[in-house]
């Protein structure tokens, strides 16, 4: 009897718990249903979503398209206008786009003007060296220099070899710009600058050059006086 009692006890101990997991489980179910009612899954499809723009597009915005007839009609009928001396209506011309071509910047000429004692010119042999102004430019002292070949040959320079003295008879060190090497025969006229430091001209009034051809050394071409003092 005893083993009897302790089987029946048992069965009905599983039966409880199988009933109160499936009541469990069900209860979960249900809640769960209730607590998503409403909510959707978002459609991903591009397909979808590309149609759905293309209607909304179409729904928003109108396009008038011309006729050709109405067009070429347009057309005549202004040239008409414009044969006959006809002038076009303001609102005509207020539609039609004008387009002007930008006319170049006119730079206007600038006239130097001639300073005091200048230009300082030298001639030898055809050649001719002319200093024409000067003007100071920062730590340096500017010489604006023209260079000409008016002989039958060319002629070549070094300027390693110019010499720049000043009216104490100090050698002055120079940077040379622009200043062609060889000066063609009847060539045209070339133009350069000559920059001394200005730390090496104090109480300098005056400087001379001297140049040479390289190698021949026919000719040599000797600026003197030249003026250098700063206005005050």
């Amino acid at each position: 009897m005893k083993i009897n009692t302790t089987v029946l006890l048992t069965l009905i101990l599983l039966t409880l718990m199988l009933g109160a997991g499936s009541a469990s489980g069900f209860l979960g179910f249900t809640l769960g249903s209730m607590a998503l009612k409403g909510v959707t899954t978002p459609d991903g499809r591009p397909v979808t979503k590309l149609n759905s723009n293309k209607a909304n597009n179409s729904q928003d915005e109108s396009v008038a398209f011309l006729k050709e007839e109405d067009i070429l009609k347009t057309v005549k009928s202004r040239i008409n206008d414009k044969k006959k001396g006809n002038k076009p209506d303001k609102s005509e011309e207020e539609e039609e786009i004008k387009v002007t071509k930008p006319q170049p910047n006119e730079t206007p000429v600038v006239e130097e003007t001639s300073q005091p004692g200048f230009p300082v010119t030298a001639e030898s042999e055809g050649v001719t060296m002319s200093v024409k102004s000067i003007r100071y430019s920062g730590g340096d002292l500017l010489l604006r220099v023209n260079m000409q070949n008016k002989g039958a040959d060319s002629v070549r320079f070094l300027y390693s070899f110019l010499d720049i003295s000043d009216d104490k008879g100090r050698t002055l060190s120079a940077i040379t710009e622009g200043l062609p090497a060889e000066l063609p025969a009847k060539g045209a006229e070339f133009k350069g600058t000559i920059s001394i430091p200005t730390a090496l001209l104090d109480d300098v009034k005056q400087i001379s050059l001297s140049l040479t051809d390289y190698p021949a050394q026919k000719l040599k071409l000797q600026l003197s006086d030249i003026p250098v003092e700063k206005d005050n």
